[in-house]
């Protein structure tokens, strides 16, 4: 019998453990997942990430060391997957499924917050970002937590303060102050983002959108430059602006058909073979006999780039981009990795990252093909969650088990 994963992920947060077998990805360790062991209940403390380089075999070690450098260093963080990834100054922050690492590159040391720490309800993290001076987490089950380095402290915010669902994917601050949190119940703003009055909260779901909002599973969510607000969705992207919801989906263009994409799905972790929920967004997709992992409609990852376009990764149907009338999806046949996108990143010099299932590819400036780096080239593991870019161009590269640190990246 099919049960809800979210279901039970929130069973298993009331007492007192986290299943992250159950998490968004699915089940299969070597691709996306979080690994056998994380799957059974239990607390869980983050290893630490020891800055400890390796070689991998593709790399010419020899010449590295004649230069008295290595092209890449990774920090392993145990069986854990790094969702998030954030650089503040000289801090590198990390969000595993095994808690917070606070990682100070000057000196080599580091710092883990789990649900150990007084404000951390869950080691399961999703989101990081920084609103002023204090540090934002979002938790998979244990709702939003805040930290405050001046006190060196941490407050925890959830249901009964005003946010949607303990299941917190992103958090962002938009221009005239609000500041919005995507959560697996829909969408909250926060007006001046004063989190201490619940008078400042509310909600927008499917049902008080009209349907605007196509779907309460929020994965992402962008800011453009018109100040229109993006979501990306299990069941495509919305968007928000002057009080009204529009939304587009795989019918409107979004995603590549299954015809085109089929033959190059290798990935094969199915949330419909475990979820109804997922089983009936196949259904009204019309192909629930597809059996494979493809839901084009489900926007895993999201992102706007500085002329404006609109960038979402799905699952199974590749990269689409929506210039404001029309979309345009790449896939694998266009020199993606893999069509299963879980993260994308615009940098501060306009470069389009995608982390997908086989690799990290950048859009070159052709804006037809990619650069693609995978553990060839340095990265931990293929399957690329998170990313950030350090101010000397260094990529911080998260996966599972770890992070790679890349200091001469493609160019």
């Amino acid at each position: 019998m099919k049960v809800d994963h979210k279901t039970l992920a929130f069973a298993a947060v009331l007492i007192g453990v986290l299943v992250v077998g159950a998490y968004l990805f699915g089940q299969n360790r070597a691709a996306v997942s979080e690994s056998a062991e994380d799957k059974a209940p239990k607390s869980q403390t983050a290893s630490a990430p020891a800055a400890l380089p390796r070689n991998h075999p593709s790399v010419n070690a020899s010449s590295a060391a004649s230069t008295g450098e290595l092209p890449f260093t990774h920090f392993r963080v145990g069986s854990r997957n790094v969702k998030a990834l954030m650089i503040d100054g000289d801090a590198v922050w990390i969000g595993t499924s095994g808690g917070v690492i606070r990682y100070d590159t000057r000196t080599d040391e580091h710092k883990v917050y789990d649900n150990t720490v007084p404000g951390i309800l869950s080691n399961g993290v999703f989101h990081l970002s920084k609103l002023g001076d204090r540090i934002v987490v979002g938790t998979y089950g244990g709702g939003m937590s805040v930290f405050d380095p001046a006190r060196d402290t941490w407050k925890n915010y959830n249901i009964p303060d005003g946010l949607a669902d303990q299941f917190v994917y992103g958090v962002m601050r938009a221009r005239s102050g609000d500041v919005w949190i995507a959560t697996w119940s829909g969408v909250n703003r926060v007006r001046g983002g004063d989190f201490d009055d619940p008078s400042k909260w509310e909600t927008f779901t499917v049902e008080n959108t009209g349907g605007g909002l196509p779907n309460l599973w929020v994965y992402g969510l962008r800011q453009a430059a018109d100040g229109a607000m993006w979501f990306g969705t299990e069941d495509g992207v919305a968007r928000f602006m002057d009080g009204k919801w529009t939304h587009w989906k795989h019918d409107d263009g979004l995603g590549a058909p299954y015809e085109i994409v089929k033959d190059a799905i290798t990935f094969t972790n199915d949330p419909a073979r475990y979820s109804d929920h997922h089983a009936q967004q196949k259904a009204d997709l019309g192909m629930p006999e597809v059996k494979v992992a493809y839901n084009p409609n489900y926007v895993i990852s999201l992102e706007i780039d500085r002329n404006g376009v609109v960038w979402a990764g799905t699952w199974g149907g590749g990269l689409a981009r929506f210039d404001g009338k029309h979309w345009r999806n790449y896939t694998s046949a266009d020199g993606l990795p893999s069509n299963h996108v879980f993260m994308l990143h615009a940098d501060a010099k306009g470069r389009l990252w995608a982390g997908t299932s086989h690799g990290l590819a950048r859009l070159n400036d052709d804006g037809e093909s990619f650069t693609v780096m995978t553990t060839a080239d340095g990265l931990f593991a293929d399957n690329v969650f998170s990313m950030a870019v350090g101010s000397d161009d260094t990529l911080w590269v998260g996966s599972f088990g770890g992070v790679a640190r890349i200091t001469n990246p493609i160019h």
